[in-house]
């Protein structure tokens, strides 16, 4: 925990919100103790410990301490609280309410459900219900009273339990205008402190940059604008799931990743079963690694959904509209830079969808997880903040009405950037417009660098399309432009990086880089092979290798090194050396058929003892006679090699009719050079003295 109490923020921060304030240490230490909500915990906080007196605070925390020992009620308490309820008559206790309406009863009766105490078949006046409706929609943690009237008896069963009357606990009012007069007191750095302070985080810790309090931001866009599809995939304990979880009690977290259609857009024929989308504003799945989308029916639903904002479930209810927002956290393990130009930053999804490339379009932000640092006690602050609720309320019911997707244009327009990702980019914008300048007011420079951020998350997503498709996706940088000066800016993602994977000097005998295809994965992954020959007696060694396509394109090619060495005018006797074969991925292959032409190129390389070109990658199969077969997937393939740092790539003749398919930027950057049969790829690929 960083800092002493209170400091200037803090007085600040009480005189501008008075009563909308707690100490966030306070919070931590109640959390321990008790399973409700954080903004339950904040309510009863801020009720009593607004203040930054001491003695005020430890009183008001012996009164926070009491209600809830008295009224927040374990899960196991169920049989307990009925049993007290019937001796006493009437008894207090905070729970999450939820009434459901059941139209074949009587001509409608409500009835409501109490979560934790595990109670169901409780009776509500309508009265009640309509005062409070978020009740029907989610629910509402409350103060609540309860009755026991044994006389009570319907549809010939006793049902004695009754709600008198419920208190929600939640803010009387959040005011917008109290809200942007509050933060004209403040500067943009100040505020968006007191935004991380509020979500529990100590902005003062060195490990807090303005980058990565950006990327905290970026956490809160889709409870502030509408529909708004984020995803995040990063290392474990980052916070990802704490911001979906505590903050706001109209967001929704799915743990696990799972989550039926019905779950999220409803039952057919059932208006009392609304989906998800309908009643949260964002529906987070949680681990989605583990998440499973088989049903081609059920993803085309999530992206009509993820693109227009509304469903239709094919029955009488027609054609719904929602606002709830889709976040994806998932985690992503191995060296990201490597993988970012390898591979695709979509790896870590659940197979149905990680190739997927119509279901990524629909994210409006990609959120590079792998910046953010992993939380440690002194992330967390001692100093004040907002309470949860009275920050829920304002986001939910003041910030997320609001359109701040043209604000922009005062200064700038987009310019290489197709509809989709304008669209991205304003409603990030319009996002961190809505958290950080709420009166839709900032200076150009600000501007400048929430477009920039808006287009880089969106650009992330555009790089992992273009590395599943190429050739759809093959425009990626995306830009904007200053309408004064008319000079043009290109978003960048730093994990595509400036190193590269495979060097431009030449490589030592024996060292090559290939692309092969890898049929479990279902994509192209970059290999390097590592061939030492020793003395010996012809023996062939595989190192570490477990894939019997790898080993079986390695024995092929040593088989036609051996029979075909004296027509190859080797002067070395192959029989008497050991070759020693190591094959590794940096872009987290695991098996391959098709490596055999650079098999047979880097065995050669080391029995001659002489180095292979740098920048170089060798493609092909052949067969143990040496015919070359044409490589598939071959825009893919270079594309890996120029991202992985290649200047040459050397392919076999045959496939000579495609080189007109290759992306010209593509060839702008990679020099193609043809090989008729695997002795002239050798020639080819060795260094030049």
């Amino acid at each position: 925990m960083t800092g002493d109490l209170p400091d200037t923020l803090d007085q600040k921060l009480i005189e501008a919100f008075p009563g909308r304030v707690v100490r966030k240490d306070l919070v931590h230490k109640l959390k321990v103790g008790f399973t409700i909500p954080v903004y339950v915990l904040e309510y009863l906080l801020g009720k009593y410990c607004s203040t930054t007196d001491e003695e005020e605070i430890r009183k008001g925390l012996e009164l926070v301490h009491s209600t809830i020992n008295e009224r927040v009620v374990r899960a196991d308490q169920t049989e307990l609280i009925k049993s007290r309820l019937r001796q006493s008559g009437s008894m207090k206790i905070i729970d999450l309410v939820t009434v459901s309406f059941d139209e074949k009863d009587l001509g409608g009766k409500y009835w409501a459900q109490l979560a934790t105490s595990g109670l169901s078949k409780v009776h509500i006046d309508e009265k009640i219900v309509m005062d409070n409706e978020r009740v029907l929609t989610g629910g509402i943690w409350s103060n609540i009273e309860l009755i026991y009237d044994e006389t009570i008896v319907h549809g010939g069963v006793t049902r004695p339990f009754v709600i008198k009357r419920i208190q929600p606990i939640q803010i009387a009012s959040a005011r917008l205008e109290d809200w942007i007069e509050g933060r004209k007191q403040f500067t943009r750095d100040e505020w968006v402190d007191i935004i991380l302070r509020s979500m529990g985080y100590e902005p003062n810790h060195p490990d807090f940059t303005w980058r990565v309090k950006m990327l905290i931001l970026l956490r809160l866009i889709p409870m502030v604008e509408k529909n708004y599809n984020l995803i995040e995939l990063g290392p474990r304990e980052t916070g990802k799931s704490f911001v979906y979880r505590e903050i706001s009690p109209y967001v929704m977290l799915l743990s696990g990743g799972q989550g039926s259609v019905a779950d999220l857009f409803g039952w057919k024929n059932r208006k009392d079963k609304p989906g998800l989308v309908v009643k949260n504003d964002v529906v987070a799945f949680d681990e989605v690694a583990g998440s499973h989308f088989k049903d081609e029916s059920n993803k085309q639903m999530f992206k009509g959904y993820m693109e227009q904002g509304s469903f239709s479930r094919g029955d009488d209810k027609g054609t719904l509209s929602a606002e709830g927002g889709i976040v994806f956290n998932g985690n992503i393990d191995g060296d990201v830079e490597s993988i970012a130009r390898t591979t695709h930053l979509f790896t870590p999804l659940p197979e149905t969808i990680r190739n997927d490339t119509a279901f990524h379009d629909r994210w409006h932000g990609y959120l590079p997880g792998w910046e953010m640092p992993k939380l440690i006690p002194d992330h967390l602050t001692t100093h004040l903040g907002f309470v949860a609720d009275y920050f829920a309320e304002i986001f939910h019911n003041n910030l997320r009405p609001l359109n701040y997707t043209y604000q922009y244009e005062e200064f700038f327009k987009f310019g290489s950037a197709s509809k989709r990702d304008e669209k991205s980019a304003k409603k990030t914008i319009s996002g961190l417009m809505k958290l950080i300048h709420p009166d839709g007011k900032c200076s150009k420079e600000e501007m400048a660098e929430y477009v920039a951020f808006g287009l880089e998350m969106r650009r992330r997503v555009r790089e992992q399309l273009k590395r599943i498709n190429p050739l759809e996706f093959s425009k990626v940088n995306l830009s904007y432009i200053d309408k004064e000066t008319g000079e043009e800016f290109y978003a960048e993602c730093k994990e595509l990086g400036v190193s590269k994977l495979i060097p431009e000097t030449p490589l030592s005998p024996g060292d090559i880089f290939t692309i092969g295809w890898d049929n479990g994965l279902g994509r192209v992954a970059l290999f390097r092979i590592q061939v030492a020959g020793t003395t010996g007696s012809g023996k062939l060694k595989l190192v570490g290798i477990s894939s019997k396509s790898i080993k079986d394109s390695a024995q092929m090619a040593h088989n036609y090194l051996k029979v075909n060495s004296r027509k190859l005018g080797l002067e070395h006797d192959i029989d008497s050396y050991d070759l020693s074969i190591q094959v590794m991925s940096p872009g987290h292959g695991t098996d391959s058929p098709d490596l055999g032409v650079a098999f047979f190129t880097s065995m050669l390389s080391a029995i001659v003892n002489k180095p292979l070109a740098g920048g170089m990658v060798v493609l092909g199969e052949m067969t143990i006679h040496g015919v070359l077969t044409r490589v598939e997937h071959l825009g893919d393939r270079i594309r890996v090699a120029m991202d992985a740092g290649a200047k040459q790539v050397l392919i076999p003749t045959t496939n000579a009719a495609d080189f007109g398919n290759i992306p010209p930027e593509l060839l702008d950057k990679v020099q193609v050079t043809f090989y008729s049969e695997p002795m002239q790829a050798v020639f080819k690929a060795l260094a030049t003295e």
